[in-house]
This record gives structure tokens, C-alpha cells and sequence, in this order.
């Protein structure tokens, strides 16, 4: 994201082939217990089902995610109405228990749920503010994979964070775009809604023609796998087939440009561009698969099987964010947020914070790619950078010492300067610690050891070290946990 202006003992045993006496009677004990409980005679007292934790206890986010189960796949299927702004939506959510649970929790906010079914079979679901508590008919074993059915309908909620600004399903002035982060995913679609939790999606939109007979488009996540007229209507199925977390999961609808294209590497890129931004937006084209393939030489191989942008118009919003293989943009960007955007395709996206407290990983990452940009096309080295924020004079090093890094100390500032600027300074100070050539190795081999999956300060700091063979418990704790700003090193 880039703004603008987380037994007891049991009898002795005879002797092999034979029963002691107390055999009969205490075997018929044992079998009504193990009737009672599950158990079965000499396993010990098996886990009793119960109900999954409503929230996973990020400290940020205290109520977001769910305990007991892992989810594998989204299959959400959507009809929208532009002209109403009314959304029907079914959602298959897969997942894996990881106990035995009696009932879980869906993450939800607003919408009518109008049935529910677990494994195929009715279940009980009750609402408690962004909690959907859904009860199936027979406890669910740990290590089951099984279904989760959702139907659900509604007008589809715009959230408003502390700072003013929008998220989850937000009207535009020719259809609707869906922004996730950090909890605006909620508001469309039920689920394990925390970065931890990440699933591979079907995302399957219909919508009616306009007044005129003229198709809006459907721009969502991956790839494009079918486009189908149905008359008066059209059904865009996009599938994503690496691992994804929900505040990343998006759909646009409305009139686009589409271009189509490819990178040197023969990755198929997919740019949407709304007709009033065309002209503003005209280099956007051409520079995706340059900035995809100049970031693929500096941090690894490109993540995704796509790549792309979408260009919206959408006066207000102020900020960008880094979709899954197609950065939202609610204006043409400008080359340096381009960058900041598609970086974080493999910094959060790919390489996703195990929690939100280190989303500095994702943000202060991307950030240093601008730096690093800049570097190599000839403008400021990032030494210079680094200069300009600690002295001040970036005007993106305002309120940069508000706090560390990796503490924000609330949600509504999880995406204050600190956790983007400093963050980049972080990464920088580690550069100048272990030379070039060991911290562009320490860059690749974060986004390959992590690739699709999570990660945390502490596993980068371990990197850190294992790589440069060093004692960087200093930098760290002057740099990315130290509270002010530290003196000139």
C-alpha cells in the first residue's frame, strides 16, 4: 500500500495371550466411555470438539481470523448490480481443521446470510458483529479438509478508517471496486480474514449490460480464465492459483481500456485503464513488464503467473494498493509509485508479514525498491535517500520517529510514515552493514525461503545474520526498535 499527502495410569498388563479377570467388566467400561467420548480403549482420553478461537490474537487486530482451521480455497461466486449496488454472492470456502471443532467462526461484515451448509448438510449460523458463527450438524475432526457453503446478499459496506480513509466495497462513478486492506475484504466475502490465512481463489462475477446493451468489465486477481456473453448479462471467471491473503483479494467493475501484453520472459501482463485516465496513464502500458523485469533481476524470480495494474478513476481515495498480481491504482500513477506497487508483489504479496505488526517487512521493503529505482536510473543514490529523510528534507520523512517499525502502536497506524520511511532506513543500515553483494543474496533468498507463504521480523533478522555471518543485534535495536531518532552512525 502506498498513501499519498497481526492419563492417568492404568492397570498392569498380563502376560501376553492371556486376560486377567477384571478383563470383561472393565472392558465394558471402556467401550461406554469410549461411546461417550469418542476414545477408544488404551488411546487415552481423545480431544473433546469445541469451537474455534474468533480471532488468531494479532495484537493489532485482536478480532481478525479464526482459530481451527486453515483455509485452502476461495470459490466466491458474485452477481452485482452496478445500477443498485446490490451484490448476491456465494462463497465455497475450503479449509482444513486443525482441531476438532464443534463450531468456527467466518469473518463478516454486514451483508444477509440467507444459508449456510458444512460438508453438504444444513448448518446453524449466528452473527456477533464481524462474526459469522456457524455450527454444523457433526463436529468437524482435525486434519478433515471439508466445505463451507455461504449464501449470502446485501448492499455491500464502504468502510472508513480512523484516518478518513476508504476501504471494502467502494462505488465508483461507472461501477464498484473492492480494496481489502486491512480489513475491507470482510465487507464482501465471509472468511479467515488475516494475513496468516492464505488461500489459492475462483473469483466468478456476473453482470448485467448497461441501459444501452454495452458490457461493463470484470477485473479481478490472477488470470482470466473464461468470459462468457450470456445475453443480458456477462459471467468473468479469473482464478489465482498461488497462495493469496484476503486483504489482497479484489474484483473492479466498470468500463476499461484493456491492454494486453507480455515481458521479456514471456509473462502475459494484463493492464485495465479507466477511459479518463487514459491519457495520463499511457506510459503504464510499457512500463509494467519493464519495472516487473527490473525488480526480477534485484530480488529473484517474478512470483505470480500474471502481472498487471488497474487504472482506476476515483477522485478521493489517496492511495494505491498492491492487489495480487494487479496493483490498484485510483489515478495514473506516477513511475516511483508504480514501482513501490508492483515490489510489493513479492514484498506482501508473496512474502506475506505473519502478522501485522510486521508489515514494515512489506512497506519498508517496497519503499527501498523506490530507492533502489531511483539509483539505478540515474536520479538520487540511495545513500542520498537516506540522508534526505534522516535530515528531513523528504517531504515522505515527515513524523517518520513517531514510533518503531515494527510497533505501531495501534491499527489505525499501521501504515504511518514510520512503518514505510524508516523502514526503508532499516533495510538500508543493513546494506551498509553486510556490502552489496551479501544483501541483494539476503533480498533473493527472503523471497525464495518465503515464497507464497508468511514471515516475520525475527525470521529476517535471523537471515540477516545467518547471511552476512554478523552480530546485528545493534543495528536492530537502534534502527527498527528503538523509540526517537537514534544519533548519525
Amino acid at each position: 500500500m502506498e498513501p499519498r499527502t497481526a492419563n492417568n495410569g492404568r492397570p498392569r498388563p498380563a502376560a501376553p495371550g492371556r486376560l486377567p479377570r477384571w478383563a470383561p467388566a472393565t472392558a465394558l467400561l471402556l467401550a461406554v466411555t469410549a461411546s461417550c467420548t469418542g476414545s477408544a480403549p488404551g488411546d487415552g482420553a481423545a480431544p473433546v470438539a469445541g469451537p474455534g478461537a474468533a480471532g488468531v490474537g494479532d495484537r493489532l487486530f485482536p478480532s481478525l481470523g479464526n482459530g481451527g482451521y486453515d483455509v485452502v480455497h476461495y470459490g466466491l461466486t458474485l452477481d452485482y448490480a452496478p445500477g443498485t449496488n446490490r451484490l448476491k454472492g456465494t462463497a465455497v470456502v475450503t479449509a482444513r481443521a486443525t482441531r476438532d471443532l464443534s463450531r468456527f467462526d467466518l469473518d463478516l461484515t454486514g451483508l444477509r446470510v440467507r444459508a449456510a451448509t458444512v460438508r453438504g448438510a444444513e448448518a446453524r449460523v449466528a452473527r456477533r458483529g464481524g462474526e459469522l458463527i456457524v455450527t454444523p450438524a457433526k463436529a468437524v475432526r482435525k486434519g478433515e479438509t471439508f466445505d463451507t457453503v455461504v449464501t449470502y446478499d446485501g448492499t455491500p459496506r464502504t468502510l472508513r478508517g480512523d484516518d478518513g480513509g476508504r476501504e471494502g466495497w467502494i462505488e465508483t462513478d461507472d461501477g464498484a471496486t473492492a480494496l481489502g486492506e486491512p480489513t475491507g475484504s470482510t465487507t464482501w466475502f465471509p472468511g479467515n480474514h488475516h494475513p496468516s490465512d492464505k488461500a489459492t481463489y475462483d473469483i466468478t462475477v456476473t453482470v448485467p449490460k448497461d441501459e444501452d446493451g454495452d458490457p461493463y468489465d470484470v477485473v479481478a486477481n490472477g488470470t482470466l480464465v473464461s468470459q462468457e456473453d450470456k445475453g443480458r448479462a456477462v459471467t468473468w471467471h479469473w482464478r489465482t492459483d498461488e497462495p493469496m491473503a484476503s486483504y489482497l483479494a479484489h474484483v473492479s467493475v466498470g468500463y476499461f481500456e484493456i491492454h494486453k501484453g507480455w515481458t521479456d520472459d514471456d509473462l502475459p501482463v494484463y493492464v485495465a485503464v479507466d477511459p479518463e485516465e487514459s491519457e495520463d496513464a499511457a506510459g503504464v502500458v510499457d512500463a509494467v513488464p519493464e519495472v516487473v523485469g527490473w525488480a526480477s533481476k534485484r530480488f529473484g524470480p517474478y512470483p505470480f503467473s500474471s502481472a498487471g495494474a488497474v487504472v482506476d478513476h476515483l477522485p478521493g481515495l489517496d492511495y494505491a494498493l498492491e492487489t495480487q498480481t494487479k496493483p490498484y491504482f485510483d489515478e495514473a500513477p506516477d513511475e516511483v509509485l508504480l514501482v513501490h506497487e508492483l515490489a510489493h508483489q513479492w514484498f506482501g504479496d508473496s512474502v506475506t508479514p505473519r502478522a501485522w505488526k510486521d508489515m514494515w517487512l512489506s512497506e519498508g521493503l517496497a519503499t527501498y525498491a523506490e530507492w533502489l529505482w531511483e539509483e539505478d536510473h540515474g536520479d538520487r543514490d540511495t545513500g542520498e535517500t537516506f540522508a534526505d529523510f534522516y535530515d528531513g528534507r523528504d517531504p515522505e520523512s515527515e513524523g517518520i520517529w513517531a514510533f518503531p517499525p515494527s510497533d505501531p502502536p495501534s491499527a489505525a497506524r499501521v501504515s504511518d510514515p514510520p512503518v514505510y520511511g524508516r523502514g526503508a532506513m532499516v533495510v538500508h543500515k543493513v546494506r551498509e552493514a553486510v556490502g552489496d553483494r551479501t544483501f541483494f543474496r539476503i533480498l533473493r533468498t527472503w523471497t525464495r525461503q518465503h515464497r507464497h507463504g508468511n514471515a516475520d521480523t525475527r525470521q529476517f533478522i535471523a537471515l540477516c545474520e545467518a547471511e552476512s555471518g554478523k552480530d546485528l543485534t545493534g543495528l536492530f535495536d537502534v534502527w527498527l526498535f528503538g523509540r526517537g531518532k537514534p544519533p548519525r552512525m
